[in-house]
């Protein structure tokens, strides 16, 4: 059998290439429905599965791209903050992992904040991007928070919030959990500015996050199948020792307990995020954006 393992198979190698020549991320397996999807095609479709339409996770700035009036908006730069303050280990240097992340997805940290315009209204948009670190929230995220409010508020803009997000950022330790008080702070400051806020929960956003400004919106959306709670469903069951609805945790769960306002397509979050805003800003009293609108469509 030498022959076929010393000529045959070298020949075959040669004429079809090497595996390694293709390249592995071609092809994407849903995890609802466990169709092959072309990569081209699941992001030609903002990584909403054409078959089942599973709504899979989206990368923060293809989302800011999808919102802002003709995909146009200007990041901002946010603060330095100080790098492990803890100096925080377990498998890995906390400095390691931030570096790993960060050279995966080409960003500082787990949130982008950018303003333009959303159905021609100003708007700032936080979003996050859960490959970072699963969107931990941190000193970092927590200073993008207060930057995109204050900027808000600054602008006379809505305030739009897009988490996703497993919760508090361990290696931070207390400092992550002080950015729950910071986070409710800064979106308050929005709110007493007569300015909008609004929420888009994605899959998924849980722990503390949960329990700051993702559920403070004066309207909160969320994403088709997006799970959204503070504790972790088998955490829930095994603590009650009771078995849990179905569907638990998940938004169209939370729709029907009215927990959130409504639950949007991917492809319709544009649509349905401008007409709230306007809708918000017709009647934000006194405010320059609301101004705006009225002699705009005056």
């Amino acid at each position: 059998m030498n022959w076929l393992n010393n000529y045959v198979r070298p020949k075959i190698r040669s004429l079809v290439g090497a595996k390694s020549d293709v390249p592995e991320n071609l092809w994407v397996q849903c995890p609802s429905c466990g169709q092959m999807l072309f990569h081209r095609d699941l992001e030609d479709n903002l990584n909403v599965c054409t078959n089942c339409g599973h709504h899979m996770r989206l990368p923060a700035r293809k989302r800011l791209e999808t919102l802002f009036d003709g995909g146009k908006f200007q990041e901002i730069e946010l603060p330095e903050n100080v790098v492990d303050p803890l100096k925080f280990r377990d498998r890995k240097r906390y400095t390691e992992r931030l570096k790993d992340s960060r050279s995966a997805t080409g960003r500082s940290d787990a949130i982008i904040v950018a303003h333009g315009e959303v159905g021609g209204c100003k708007t700032v948009i936080a979003a996050f991007d859960f490959s970072f670190m699963g969107g931990s929230m941190g000193i970092a995220v927590g200073n993008g928070i207060l930057a995109g409010a204050q900027l808000a508020v600054l602008q006379d803009a809505a305030f739009v919030a897009i988490p996703s997000s497993g919760g508090a950022r361990m290696q931070e330790g207390i400092l992550s959990l002080m950015q729950m008080p910071r986070t409710t702070i800064a979106v308050q400051q929005v709110k007493e500015a007569g300015l909008p806020y609004i929420v888009v929960l994605a899959d998924p956003t849980t722990g503390g996050v949960t329990a700051s400004f993702a559920m403070l919106g004066d309207v909160a959306m969320a994403e088709p199948g997006s799970i959204i709670g503070f504790a972790g469903a088998r955490v829930i069951k095994e603590t009650i020792r009771e078995k849990l609805p179905e569907g638990f945790q998940r938004s169209e769960y939370l729709l029907d307990h009215g927990m959130i306002d409504m639950v949007v397509k991917r492809h319709e979050l544009k649509e349905h995020l401008a007409r709230v805003i306007d809708l918000l800003v017709r009647n934000s009293p006194g405010t320059g954006v609301n101004d705006a609108s009225k002699s705009a469509t005056d």
